[in-house]
Protein backbone atom coordinates (compact mmCIF):
# COMPACT_ATOMS: atom_id res chain seq x y z
CA UNK A 1 0.00 0.00 0.00
CA UNK A 2 1.56 3.57 -0.82
CA UNK A 3 2.03 6.43 1.35
CA UNK A 4 -0.81 8.45 0.70
CA UNK A 5 -3.51 5.28 0.85
CA UNK A 6 -1.77 4.44 4.17
CA UNK A 7 -2.61 7.84 5.56
CA UNK A 8 -6.23 7.98 4.07
CA UNK A 9 -6.79 4.80 5.45
CA UNK A 10 -5.28 5.92 8.79
CA UNK A 11 -8.03 9.07 8.57
CA UNK A 12 -10.81 6.74 8.11
CA UNK A 13 -9.88 4.53 11.12
CA UNK A 14 -9.85 7.47 13.00
CA UNK A 15 -13.23 8.99 11.74
CA UNK A 16 -14.31 5.63 12.57
CA UNK A 17 -13.67 5.14 15.76
CA UNK A 18 -15.39 9.04 16.40
CA UNK A 19 -18.15 7.90 14.74
CA UNK A 20 -18.31 4.51 16.70
CA UNK A 21 -18.12 6.26 20.04
CA UNK A 22 -21.28 8.80 18.96
CA UNK A 23 -23.25 5.83 18.08
CA UNK A 24 -22.31 4.25 21.11
CA UNK A 25 -23.84 7.41 22.68
CA UNK A 26 -26.60 7.76 21.20
CA UNK A 27 -28.43 3.97 21.56
CA UNK A 28 -27.37 4.11 25.39
CA UNK A 29 -28.54 7.52 25.75
CA UNK A 30 -31.81 6.65 23.57
CA UNK A 31 -32.58 3.29 25.29
CA UNK A 32 -32.14 4.91 28.56
CA UNK A 33 -29.65 2.68 29.57
CA UNK A 34 -29.61 2.01 33.32
CA UNK A 35 -27.13 -0.56 34.65
CA UNK A 36 -24.69 1.02 36.87
CA UNK A 37 -23.97 4.01 34.87
CA UNK A 38 -27.40 6.16 34.69
CA UNK A 39 -27.30 7.00 30.61
CA UNK A 40 -30.74 8.06 30.97
CA UNK A 41 -29.53 11.43 32.42
CA UNK A 42 -27.81 12.43 29.55
CA UNK A 43 -29.02 13.87 26.19
CA UNK A 44 -28.91 12.12 23.43
CA UNK A 45 -26.32 13.11 20.65
CA UNK A 46 -29.40 14.55 18.60
CA UNK A 47 -30.35 16.77 21.46
CA UNK A 48 -26.78 18.34 21.83
CA UNK A 49 -26.81 18.22 18.14
CA UNK A 50 -29.45 20.42 17.75
CA UNK A 51 -28.27 22.93 21.23
CA UNK A 52 -25.33 23.29 19.06
CA UNK A 53 -26.52 24.82 16.19
CA UNK A 54 -29.40 26.89 18.18
CA UNK A 55 -25.58 28.26 20.04
CA UNK A 56 -23.77 28.33 17.11
CA UNK A 57 -26.44 30.70 15.06
CA UNK A 58 -26.28 33.08 17.79
CA UNK A 59 -23.34 36.16 18.81
CA UNK A 60 -22.90 34.52 22.22
CA UNK A 61 -21.28 31.53 21.63
CA UNK A 62 -18.82 33.39 19.09
CA UNK A 63 -18.24 36.07 21.90
CA UNK A 64 -17.77 32.98 24.26
CA UNK A 65 -14.79 31.75 22.00
CA UNK A 66 -13.08 34.57 21.46
CA UNK A 67 -12.86 35.69 25.19
CA UNK A 68 -11.71 32.13 25.68
CA UNK A 69 -9.40 31.99 23.42
CA UNK A 70 -7.76 35.56 23.90
CA UNK A 71 -7.55 34.52 27.52
CA UNK A 72 -5.43 31.18 26.98
CA UNK A 73 -3.36 32.55 24.33
CA UNK A 74 -2.15 35.19 26.66
CA UNK A 75 -1.63 33.62 28.82
CA UNK A 76 0.15 30.26 27.70
CA UNK A 77 2.40 32.69 25.82
CA UNK A 78 3.56 34.87 28.93
CA UNK A 79 4.08 31.10 30.18
CA UNK A 80 5.86 30.03 27.87
CA UNK A 81 8.11 32.97 27.70
CA UNK A 82 8.45 32.95 31.40
CA UNK A 83 8.71 29.58 31.99
CA UNK A 84 11.44 28.97 29.22
CA UNK A 85 13.52 31.59 30.59
CA UNK A 86 13.36 30.52 34.34
CA UNK A 87 13.99 26.84 33.60
CA UNK A 88 17.31 28.05 31.29
CA UNK A 89 18.24 30.37 34.09
CA UNK A 90 17.78 28.08 36.68
CA UNK A 91 19.82 25.16 34.96
CA UNK A 92 22.74 26.86 34.20
CA UNK A 93 23.29 29.09 37.38
CA UNK A 94 23.60 27.87 40.49
CA UNK A 95 22.91 31.04 42.12
CA UNK A 96 19.47 31.59 40.33
CA UNK A 97 18.49 28.01 41.64
CA UNK A 98 19.71 28.56 45.07
CA UNK A 99 17.73 31.49 44.91
CA UNK A 100 14.92 31.04 43.00
CA UNK A 101 14.44 27.10 43.48
CA UNK A 102 13.28 26.97 46.83
CA UNK A 103 10.65 29.34 46.33
CA UNK A 104 9.03 27.36 43.19
CA UNK A 105 9.42 24.37 44.34
CA UNK A 106 7.00 25.32 47.13
CA UNK A 107 4.70 27.22 44.76
CA UNK A 108 4.64 24.20 42.50
CA UNK A 109 2.17 21.86 44.11
CA UNK A 110 -0.58 24.48 44.72
CA UNK A 111 -3.20 23.85 42.25
CA UNK A 112 -3.62 27.17 39.84
CA UNK A 113 -7.66 27.22 40.57
CA UNK A 114 -6.43 27.40 43.79
CA UNK A 115 -5.19 30.92 43.12
CA UNK A 116 -8.65 32.11 42.16
CA UNK A 117 -8.82 33.97 45.76
CA UNK A 118 -5.46 35.45 45.39
CA UNK A 119 -6.19 36.48 41.66
CA UNK A 120 -9.43 38.33 42.94
CA UNK A 121 -7.91 40.04 45.45
CA UNK A 122 -4.38 40.80 43.75
CA UNK A 123 -5.98 41.85 40.37
CA UNK A 124 -7.91 45.39 39.57
CA UNK A 125 -10.66 43.18 37.16
CA UNK A 126 -11.48 39.68 36.58
CA UNK A 127 -9.76 39.25 33.24
CA UNK A 128 -6.52 39.97 33.98
CA UNK A 129 -6.92 37.77 37.29
CA UNK A 130 -8.24 35.04 34.87
CA UNK A 131 -4.94 35.03 32.86
CA UNK A 132 -2.88 35.26 35.89
CA UNK A 133 -4.22 31.97 36.57
CA UNK A 134 -3.74 30.44 33.11
CA UNK A 135 -0.56 31.85 33.11
CA UNK A 136 0.18 30.05 36.44
CA UNK A 137 -1.15 26.86 35.28
CA UNK A 138 1.50 26.45 31.86
CA UNK A 139 4.37 28.24 33.67
CA UNK A 140 5.04 24.59 35.75
CA UNK A 141 4.93 22.48 33.03
CA UNK A 142 7.02 24.43 30.70
CA UNK A 143 9.90 25.23 33.72
CA UNK A 144 10.13 22.13 34.97
CA UNK A 145 10.65 20.21 31.48
CA UNK A 146 13.01 23.07 30.35
CA UNK A 147 14.90 22.50 33.32
CA UNK A 148 15.35 19.23 32.56
CA UNK A 149 16.23 19.44 28.60
CA UNK A 150 18.65 21.83 29.51
CA UNK A 151 20.87 19.98 32.19
CA UNK A 152 20.42 16.58 30.19
CA UNK A 153 22.37 18.25 27.30
CA UNK A 154 26.25 16.49 26.58
CA UNK A 155 28.52 18.70 28.18
CA UNK A 156 30.64 17.91 24.69
CA UNK A 157 28.78 20.14 22.52
CA UNK A 158 29.14 23.42 24.66
CA UNK A 159 33.02 22.35 25.06
CA UNK A 160 33.19 22.23 21.45
CA UNK A 161 31.80 25.92 21.08
CA UNK A 162 33.90 27.24 23.42
CA UNK A 163 37.08 25.76 22.09
CA UNK A 164 36.08 27.80 18.87
CA UNK A 165 36.03 30.96 20.48
CA UNK A 166 32.04 31.42 21.42
CA UNK A 167 30.51 33.02 24.24
CA UNK A 168 28.03 32.72 26.76
CA UNK A 169 25.41 34.29 24.44
CA UNK A 170 26.51 31.85 21.81
CA UNK A 171 26.19 28.78 23.17
CA UNK A 172 23.15 29.91 24.51
CA UNK A 173 21.97 30.39 21.11
CA UNK A 174 23.88 27.26 19.19
CA UNK A 175 23.54 24.85 21.81
CA UNK A 176 20.92 25.63 24.78
CA UNK A 177 17.77 26.26 23.46
CA UNK A 178 18.37 23.85 20.17
CA UNK A 179 19.16 20.92 22.26
CA UNK A 180 16.67 21.56 24.39
CA UNK A 181 14.19 21.95 21.98
CA UNK A 182 12.10 18.82 22.04
CA UNK A 183 12.16 18.57 26.28
CA UNK A 184 10.70 22.41 26.01
CA UNK A 185 8.20 21.94 23.43
CA UNK A 186 6.52 18.16 25.64
CA UNK A 187 5.97 20.93 28.78
CA UNK A 188 4.18 23.46 26.20
CA UNK A 189 2.09 20.74 24.68
CA UNK A 190 1.61 19.46 28.92
CA UNK A 191 0.84 23.30 29.93
CA UNK A 192 -1.33 23.92 27.10
CA UNK A 193 -3.86 21.27 27.99
CA UNK A 194 -3.39 22.47 32.05
CA UNK A 195 -4.38 25.94 30.95
CA UNK A 196 -7.33 25.12 29.34
CA UNK A 197 -8.59 23.07 32.62
CA UNK A 198 -7.81 25.97 34.56
CA UNK A 199 -8.95 28.91 32.60
CA UNK A 200 -12.33 27.16 32.04
CA UNK A 201 -12.47 26.79 36.05
CA UNK A 202 -11.24 30.47 36.05
CA UNK A 203 -14.37 31.59 34.10
CA UNK A 204 -16.95 29.56 35.84
CA UNK A 205 -15.60 30.72 38.86
CA UNK A 206 -15.16 34.60 38.21
CA UNK A 207 -15.64 35.02 34.46
CA UNK A 208 -18.44 37.23 33.18
CA UNK A 209 -17.98 35.71 29.43
CA UNK A 210 -16.28 32.69 28.19
CA UNK A 211 -17.07 28.85 27.47
CA UNK A 212 -16.76 27.91 30.53
CA UNK A 213 -18.71 30.38 32.31
CA UNK A 214 -21.90 29.90 29.48
CA UNK A 215 -21.47 26.62 30.87
CA UNK A 216 -21.05 26.77 34.31
CA UNK A 217 -24.97 29.01 33.40
CA UNK A 218 -26.40 26.59 31.82
CA UNK A 219 -25.84 23.42 34.53
CA UNK A 220 -27.41 26.05 36.69
CA UNK A 221 -30.57 26.52 34.63
CA UNK A 222 -30.28 22.53 33.90
CA UNK A 223 -30.03 22.98 30.44
CA UNK A 224 -27.66 19.82 29.76
CA UNK A 225 -27.52 19.73 26.32
CA UNK A 226 -26.12 23.13 26.29
CA UNK A 227 -23.12 22.20 28.92
CA UNK A 228 -22.61 19.24 26.59
CA UNK A 229 -22.06 22.24 23.86
CA UNK A 230 -19.44 23.66 26.44
CA UNK A 231 -18.02 20.34 27.11
CA UNK A 232 -17.49 19.72 23.00
CA UNK A 233 -16.37 22.79 22.56
CA UNK A 234 -14.04 22.98 25.08
CA UNK A 235 -12.41 19.44 23.78
CA UNK A 236 -12.26 20.59 20.19
CA UNK A 237 -10.36 24.19 21.21
CA UNK A 238 -7.92 22.28 23.21
CA UNK A 239 -7.77 19.45 20.81
CA UNK A 240 -6.65 22.70 18.17
CA UNK A 241 -4.43 24.00 20.17
CA UNK A 242 -2.34 21.29 21.38
CA UNK A 243 -2.04 20.15 17.71
CA UNK A 244 -0.93 23.52 16.62
CA UNK A 245 1.62 23.31 19.10
CA UNK A 246 2.83 20.12 18.24
CA UNK A 247 3.21 21.00 14.54
CA UNK A 248 4.90 23.85 15.54
CA UNK A 249 7.47 21.84 17.58
CA UNK A 250 7.82 19.41 14.77
CA UNK A 251 8.43 21.92 12.47
CA UNK A 252 11.25 23.74 14.33
CA UNK A 253 13.08 20.38 15.39
CA UNK A 254 13.12 19.02 11.79
CA UNK A 255 16.70 17.89 12.14
CA UNK A 256 15.18 15.14 14.41
CA UNK A 257 15.10 11.49 13.18
CA UNK A 258 11.59 10.44 11.98
CA UNK A 259 11.10 6.65 12.65
CA UNK A 260 8.61 5.20 10.67
CA UNK A 261 6.68 1.82 11.66
CA UNK A 262 5.24 -0.76 9.92
CA UNK A 263 2.00 -2.69 11.26
CA UNK A 264 3.81 -5.09 13.64
CA UNK A 265 5.28 -2.06 15.19
CA UNK A 266 8.87 -2.40 14.11
CA UNK A 267 10.66 -0.11 12.60
CA UNK A 268 11.16 -0.42 8.72
CA UNK A 269 14.29 -0.84 6.85
CA UNK A 270 14.11 2.57 5.10
CA UNK A 271 13.82 4.06 8.85
CA UNK A 272 16.79 1.22 10.45
CA UNK A 273 18.99 2.71 7.72
CA UNK A 274 18.20 6.15 8.44
CA UNK A 275 18.53 5.70 12.22
CA UNK A 276 21.94 4.04 11.75
CA UNK A 277 23.24 7.07 9.35
CA UNK A 278 22.18 9.62 11.79
CA UNK A 279 23.79 7.58 14.26
CA UNK A 280 26.98 7.65 12.51
CA UNK A 281 27.08 11.21 11.56
CA UNK A 282 26.80 12.27 15.11
CA UNK A 283 29.77 9.98 16.46
CA UNK A 284 31.87 12.81 18.22
CA UNK A 285 34.91 13.21 16.36
CA UNK A 286 38.28 13.59 18.56
CA UNK A 287 40.02 17.06 17.80
CA UNK A 288 42.84 16.66 15.31
CA UNK A 289 41.47 13.51 13.69
CA UNK A 290 38.84 13.16 11.13
CA UNK A 291 36.71 9.66 10.40
CA UNK A 292 38.11 8.61 7.10
CA UNK A 293 41.45 9.17 8.64
CA UNK A 294 40.82 7.01 11.69
CA UNK A 295 39.41 3.91 9.70
CA UNK A 296 42.11 4.10 7.57
CA UNK A 297 44.66 4.24 10.16
CA UNK A 298 46.22 7.62 9.28
CA UNK A 299 47.39 9.44 11.57
CA UNK A 300 47.34 12.63 9.72
CA UNK A 301 45.97 16.02 11.73
CA UNK A 302 43.24 18.19 9.98
CA UNK A 303 43.97 21.33 9.71
CA UNK A 304 42.36 23.57 12.56
CA UNK A 305 40.32 25.83 10.07
CA UNK A 306 38.31 22.54 9.09
CA UNK A 307 37.44 21.43 12.33
CA UNK A 308 33.36 22.06 12.80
Amino acid sequence: MSGPAKQAARYALRLGSLAAALGIWQLLTSLDVDLWLRFSQFPTVADVARAFADRVSGPDYWTDLTDSLTRILTGFLLAAVLGVATGVLVARSRLAEDLLGPVLEVLRPIPAIALVPVAILLFPSNEQGIVFITCTAAFFPVLVSTRHAVRALTPVWEEAVRTMGGGRWRVLGSVVLPGALPGIFGGLSVGIGVSWICVISAEMISGQYGVGYRTWQDYTIVNYPGVFVGMVTIGVLGWLTSTAVELLGRRLTRWLPRTSYVAVGRPTRRARSAGTASATASTPVAPGSNRRNRNNGSKEDVPHDQLV
